[in-house]
Order: structure tokens, then sequence, then C-alpha cells
């Protein structure tokens, strides 16, 4: 099925996400900068990323939540985005944790303000894969003849060499 919100014909919800998968990994990132050498600068830095990766990802949900709705129901692919979409709030809420902790402690974050950056982040790649499985495995959002219970991309079937794949026509 294709992207029931798009700009100039292409789907809205996987350009937007580049925004939050980009600024909140930086954002561990400048935490473990700012561990190593203590300097302020890099806390600041990953506070404003922070910010930003959550208006971003609540912005990208509007339009994942547009998408999700049109997945026909009772498919592998609206499992797999129901999924997607709850385990991304879930990320959300642990880094807008980590800012309101951060926010209590100006000068360096606390242990409870990194673990919830931390998990964060570890949960962002589980629902990112989850994401890509659904735009690359099942072809939820680009193609109108989606196989919306396409098998997992970590199946037997998806591990054959390309080569084997093109020979036999496909899957």
């Amino acid at each position: 099925m294709e992207s029931r919100a798009k700009i100039l014909g292409h789907p809205v919800h996987p350009m937007l996400i580049n925004f939050p998968l980009g600024l909140l990994p930086t954002a561990v990132a400048f935490d473990i900068v700012h561990l190593s050498t203590q300097n302020p600068r890099w806390n600041d830095l990953a506070f404003w990323m922070i910010v930003a990766g959550v208006i971003g990802a609540l912005f990208a949900a509007v339009f994942g939540l547009v998408d999700w709705l049109a997945i026909p129901a009772r498919t592998r692919a609206k499992r797999i985005g129901a999924v997607h979409g709850l385990g991304n709030l879930v990320v959300v809420a642990l880094f807008a944790a980590s800012l309101y902790l951060r926010y209590q402690t100006a000068e360096t974050p606390s242990t409870a303000a990194l673990v919830c950056s931390f998990v964060g982040l570890g949960l962002a790649l589980i629902t990112a894969w989850l994401g890509g499985e659904l735009v690359d495995r099942l072809g939820i959002g680009v193609d109108d003849g989606a196989n919306v219970n396409a098998p997992s991309s970590l199946g037997r079937a998806s591990m054959r060499p390309a080569h084997e794949t093109f020979r036999t026509g496909g899957m």
C-alpha cells in the first residue's frame, strides 16, 4: 500500500524520521564525550539535540499514524506497525524523561537521565529495524502491491544469496 501522506509524490513519514534518528543518537554520542571530557558544553549540545529529536519524532509520528491506519487489519504489517509505533512512543518518552531530568541538573546530567537516553537509543535501534521491515520487506508506504503478510527478513528464505533469488525469480 502506498503512503496516504505524500509531498510531491514521496511519502512524508520516511522523510521525517531521519531527524530523530540522527539527532537522538547524536545526543547519546555527546553524552559519551561529556562523560569522558567533563566539558559542560557537550551536555548543553546533548540537551538541545534531544529537544530537536523529540519534536521531530512527534512530528514524524503523526504521518506514521496516518500510514498505519491505512494498513489492512489482521495483517503482519499491521502488527509490526503497531509495535514499531508504540515502541517509538516509548523511545520518545524515555528521551523526554531524560530531558526533564537534565533540566533539573543543568551542569551535569544525572545517571537516571543518561540511562533514559541510552535505553531509548537501544530501543530506537529495534524500532528502526521494524520500520525498515515495514518498508523494505513488506512494501508499506511505497508499493500499492505490497505484500502485507510477507515473512520476516530474518527467516531462512530471505537468507538466500542475491544471485539465487534472482535466478529463481524471487522468494
